[in-house]
């Protein structure tokens, strides 16, 4: 078995694997850092080389920690039945992972992100590391493999769903009969195509 696939097998059963050792001391020490911070190499070094990182200029890996459950909404002050409360049971529209790779765009908007991927959770926040490109770097523009994330139509793609956690929560890994209404938007369809 090769290192990658080891390394692979390991971490879609972390329990079972190095991997749970590692998190034990890897998650407190996350926890107590900041939400989004830029780290030197990937955690997972086979996924993210499988989403397009490569080891050189112009490639950045930033790790985001985002609050697992629904959105939290005040109680309202005024008075109302049980039902139209809208306190609880709220959730955004789109992933865990789609709100990590927003909010690395919003730290670092002059990189784009290429993808994102999942490397922890705890009771409280699940971790994604966002692997980022910087559309201006020489080593970038002339890397044919990756220099189409210079062009103007990728600026700011993961706000437009264009990155794969973005995708998948626009409903386009789908095919086949049931899927008419999900391109070119589900807005287009007016939210009926998921």
């Amino acid at each position: 078995m090769s290192m990658y696939k080891y390394m692979r097998e390991a971490w879609k059963r972390p329990k079972d694997s190095y991997v749970a050792e590692a998190q034990k001391e890897r998650l407190p020490k996350w926890r107590k850092g900041p939400a989004v911070k830029r780290i030197k190499r990937p955690t997972r070094i086979e996924r993210a080389r499988r989403l397009g990182y490569k080891a050189k200029p112009g490639y950045v890996v930033v790790r985001v920690r985002v609050p697992k459950g629904g959105r939290r909404k005040p109680r309202p002050k005024k008075g109302r039945r049980p039902k139209r409360m809208g306190k609880n049971k709220f959730s955004p529209k789109k992933s865990k992972q789609w709100i990590a790779e927003e909010r690395a765009q919003r730290k670092f908007p002059n990189l784009e992100v290429l993808n994102s991927y999942w490397v922890g959770e705890d009771g409280q926040y699940k971790y994604y590391e966002v692997i980022m490109v910087d559309p201006n770097h020489p080593q970038i523009k002339s890397d044919p493999r990756i220099n189409w994330i210079c062009q103007r139509s990728q600026k700011g793609r993961v706000f437009r769903g264009k990155t794969g956690a973005g995708k998948k929560g626009r409903g386009l890994r789908k095919k086949g009969m049931g899927t008419e209404k999900v391109r070119p938007s589900l807005r287009k369809y007016n939210r009926r195509g998921t």
